[in-house]
């Protein structure tokens, strides 16, 4: 889970290099011409594009597989691996993967750039990031970062959102914006930045593991409108062509986060045991995530995944006001469809 991919990346890449690089998943998409059985029926394939190494935003998934409730749904489920020269959104769009993870602020520049995918599922029904800071550093209010260096991952709307944040605490909302080929938290504990956009159920838990002092700064408490992320999406060709096999899909998947909301400890096994051996070095923090994020995965009495129009307006409005969305020329987008973003449709 790494905050710079999760929270999000800019897909705006040209023709050719979104060709170029998909095509490196051309070999998994042609696996297994043989179909799968499971019981008296034939498994449909599809895949899923993971927006990051396995972490406990896809515990849901994994519970899912390992109790065959995607094979019950006539699916057999591949996931792609996460790769740094490709995003989901890119494999979703160009027709490479069925579905994958994706976040708000993916969905809002992928429709400014005319590449769009559909948010299906909201995994998380709030925000849980934060900017943080390391406690020594004596940084108390978001208005003090003025002037100090930002550690960030290179998306358009990242600078922007980060200055509005700081206006609202009281300050000019300028500061040093550094792209980092490094782990945020690295490089923050190292000195090198002097605050970065994490989550609270991971790189704040991982501080609290190690004995790292923070400041933290949950971003809703200062102007920024709650939203979803992560997100399941899809594109809007798979969704005419496909609407069964993704009800399917979100069946099984559904059934994974429910389950995964009520059994943390189970899940979160099933989360180790099913990602690529070495992916957590550190058990233990996998099980305190999935502790914090199971009863987060939706309000209590509320269906996991739902999506209102509120939340699909409000931080999208926020971001395109603050002038962080561009479209596929570098002009800063002000107006969107937002209800074309997401749909409800294959949860109900």
């Amino acid at each position: 889970m790494n905050a710079r991919t999760r929270l999000g990346l800019s897909i705006g890449l040209p023709v050719l290099l979104i060709i170029a690089v998909i095509g490196v998943f051309f070999v998994q998409q042609q696996r297994a011409s043989t179909p799968r059985i499971h019981g008296s029926q034939t498994l449909t394939k599809m895949q899923l594009a993971l927006d990051w190494t396995p972490n406990t935003n896809h515990t849901g998934i994994y519970v899912a597989l390992k109790k065959h409730w995607y094979e019950d749904q006539g699916i057999d489920l591949t996931l792609l691996p996460y790769s740094s020269n490709v995003s989901p959104d890119v494999l979703v769009s160009s027709g490479k993967a069925d579905v994958g993870i994706s976040s708000t602020e993916s969905i809002v520049a992928d429709a400014a750039v005319k590449q769009p995918v559909v948010s299906i599922a909201a995994i998380m029904q709030h925000n849980t990031s934060a900017l943080v800071t390391l406690k020594s550093s004596g940084i108390t209010n978001p208005r003090e970062l003025d002037g100090k260096v930002y550690g960030g991952f290179g998306a358009p709307y990242e600078g922007a959102v980060v200055s509005e944040i700081i206006k609202k605490a009281g300050g000019q909302g300028k500061f040093k914006n550094v792209t980092l080929a490094v782990d945020a938290m690295q490089a923050l504990e190292a000195k090198r930045i002097d605050f970065a956009w994490v989550f609270a159920g991971w790189e704040v838990l991982q501080a609290q593991r190690t004995g790292t002092q923070l400041n933290i700064f949950p971003i809703t408490d200062y102007g920024v409108a709650d939203y979803y992320t992560p997100n399941i999406v899809s594109s809007p060709a798979e969704i005419g062509q496909k609407p069964d096999l993704l009800r399917r899909f979100m069946s099984a998947t559904t059934k994974g986060y429910e389950y995964a909301r009520l059994h943390p400890q189970e899940s979160a096994q099933a989360l180790l045991a099913g990602a690529p051996k070495g992916t957590f070095p550190d058990q233990g923090l996998v099980l305190a995530s999935q502790e914090y994020l199971s009863p987060r995965y939706a309000d209590t009495g509320r269906k996991w995944g739902m999506q209102e129009a509120s939340a699909w307006h409000s931080y999208p409005e926020f971001i395109l006001n603050s002038g962080g969305v561009q479209d596929a020329t570098g002009k800063i987008v002000k107006s969107l469809d937002f209800d074309a973003m997401y749909t409800n449709k294959f949860l109900e």
